[in-house]
């Protein structure tokens, strides 16, 4: 079992913790979190872009003009994607993108992930992440105090308002709810915090 250092949230530290190997310890799966990656990106995609065929463009399909004896080209139709307003050749369609991976498989990428980030000492454990006041000036301290290079996610159990509105217009910060918490978040952000609470939570789900 790894033990970690516990700061409060202006980097002092305020004890030690000691982190379950049935959750930071798990072995790095790279090609699982990939393919959970993979499908979580998918299952974003709206696939909801729609646009016409010369099927079924308005107008009608009568030929513009004779084949024969005009000097200009052949023309059968004025639907056909040669002609302003015309049908679009192979024309996108609503469509669904999503890709099923199964429950086991994105709990153990998560948790590759997560022991890897350790591994790498890219996570930070906080006794609670509490910003009361709901300003940024308040959570821009939380960074500065921690000088973190890279993008930054905390993970918290209970995220309340006043913490998601201090947080929401610094681009390189981002708080999320641990029953939320899934593979692409971590591996997207540098540094990952981790509150107590949060620990509590992830250690118990995957006893």
């Amino acid at each position: 079992m790894a033990k970690v250092k516990v700061y409060n949230m202006n980097a002092e530290e305020v004890g030690t913790k000691t982190l379950k190997n049935d959750v930071f310890g798990v072995e790095y799966n790279e090609s699982l979190i990939h393919e959970v990656i993979v499908a979580y990106n998918a299952n974003q995609r709206q696939g909801t872009k729609s646009t016409l065929t010369r099927s079924e463009v308005r107008g009608h399909a009568a030929k513009p003009w004779r084949q024969k004896g005009t000097g200009r080209a052949r023309q059968g139709s004025t639907k056909g994607p040669q002609w302003t307003g015309g049908g679009v050749v192979f024309a996108p369609k609503p469509r669904d993108f999503s890709k099923k991976v199964n429950k086991q498989a994105k709990r153990t990428a998560l948790l590759s992930a997560l022991s890897e980030k350790l591994k790498q000492k890219e996570i930070t454990v906080l006794d609670k992440f509490d910003i009361a006041s709901a300003k940024t000036k308040d959570a821009q301290k939380f960074l500065d105090a921690f000088k973190f290079n890279g993008k930054v996610l905390v993970v918290n159990a209970d995220n309340k308002a006043s913490e998601l509105r201090a947080v929401a217009n610094i681009p390189n910060l981002q708080l999320e709810n641990v029953e939320l918490l899934n593979v692409y978040e971590v591996v997207a952000n540098k540094n990952v915090v981790l509150t107590e609470s949060a620990i509590k939570y992830l250690e118990e789900a995957n006893a």
